[in-house]
C-alpha cells in the first residue's frame, strides 16, 4: 500500500451539534474496517452553538478527525473549498454532515477512478437511485424545476448536481477548487462546470438519499442559488473557467 493519506473526508458544518457526533460516529465504523490511511476534516462555518466542542471531544478517540473551526458564517462553498483545499488525501470527498449519502458509497465510488473518471457525484437522477423523502412540498416542486434551469445554464450532462457526496482525484481538486468563486449553494454547479471546462471527467451515480425534514436549506436560498446559477453562466460566457492546468 502506498504511503501517505489515500482518503480525505472534508465536511462543512454549521450548528450540527444534533447530528454531527451520528456521523462522525458513522465515519468512525467504516474506516475501521479498511486499511488504507484517511483523513476526517470538519469545517464549521462559524457554528454558534456546540458543534466544534463535540468534534473536539470525538477528535479524543477517532483517529485522523480534527476541525477547521471559522468564526465567522461565509457559506457552505466557502468552507468546502477551505476544506478540500486542505485536505491531502489521494482522493478527496466532501459530504454532508448528516450523513444522508452514507460514507459506504465511498466503496462504489472509488473504482471509477481506476476506470479513467477524475470525478465521481452522487445523484437521485439516475436509474438506481432511491429516496427517502421528508422534506417540504416546496423543496420537491422547487428542486425539480431548478434541476431543469442549471442543465439548460451550466451543464446538461450531469442531471443532479446538488448533492452533497462529491469526490475528486488529488490532481482535480486542486485545479478546480482553486478556481471556484462561489461561496453559497450555487458551489455545487461551479464546481462542476469548472471540472467539465478543465476537461476532468464526470462519473454520476446512483445513491440511496435520505432527505431529512429538518434541513437548514431555506426557501430564500434556492433564491440565492438561482442568483449564483446566472453568475456562472455569465462567468462561462467570460471564458473564466478556461485557466491551463
Amino acid at each position: 500500500m502506498e504511503k501517505g493519506i489515500f482518503l480525505s473526508v472534508v465536511i462543512p458544518a454549521y450548528n450540527e451539534e444534533r447530528r454531527i457526533g451520528r456521523t462522525l460516529e458513522a465515519l468512525d465504523s467504516y474506516f475501521k474496517k479498511q486499511i488504507f490511511d484517511y483523513e476526517i476534516i470538519v469545517v464549521s462555518d462559524g457554528s454558534k452553538d456546540k458543534t466544534a466542542d463535540i468534534v473536539n471531544e470525538y477528535a479524543k478517540k477517532i483517529k485522523g478527525l480534527r476541525i477547521i473551526a471559522n468564526e465567522k458564517n461565509h457559506g457552505k462553498g466557502y468552507v468546502v473549498r477551505q476544506g478540500m483545499r486542505e485536505a491531502e488525501g489521494k482522493f478527496r470527498l466532501f459530504m454532508d454532515a448528516d450523513n444522508s449519502v452514507p460514507v459506504e458509497y465511498v466503496d462504489e465510488f472509488l473504482p471509477y477512478f481506476s476506470k479513467g473518471y477524475d470525478v465521481a457525484i452522487a445523484s437521485i437522477e439516475v436509474a438506481g437511485a432511491k429516496i427517502e423523502e421528508h422534506a417540504a412540498w416546496y423543496r420537491r416542486a422547487l428542486g425539480h424545476y431548478s434541476k431543469l434551469l442549471i442543465r439548460a445554464l451550466a451543464i446538461w450532462e450531469i442531471r443532479d448536481t446538488q448533492r452533497g457526496f462529491k469526490m475528486f482525484s488529488a490532481r482535480a481538486a486542486k485545479d478546480v477548487f482553486s478556481l471556484q468563486t462561489i461561496i453559497g449553494f450555487g458551489f455545487d454547479i461551479e464546481i462542476l462546470v469548472i471540472a467539465k471546462q478543465l476537461g476532468y471527467t464526470i462519473k454520476e451515480l446512483p445513491v440511496a438519499w435520505n432527505n431529512p425534514g429538518e434541513s437548514k436549506v431555506g426557501l430564500s436560498a434556492y433564491f440565492a442559488t438561482f442568483k449564483e446559477l446566472f453568475r456562472i453562466r455569465k462567468n462561462m460566457m467570460r471564458g473564466m473557467y478556461h485557466k491551463k492546468r
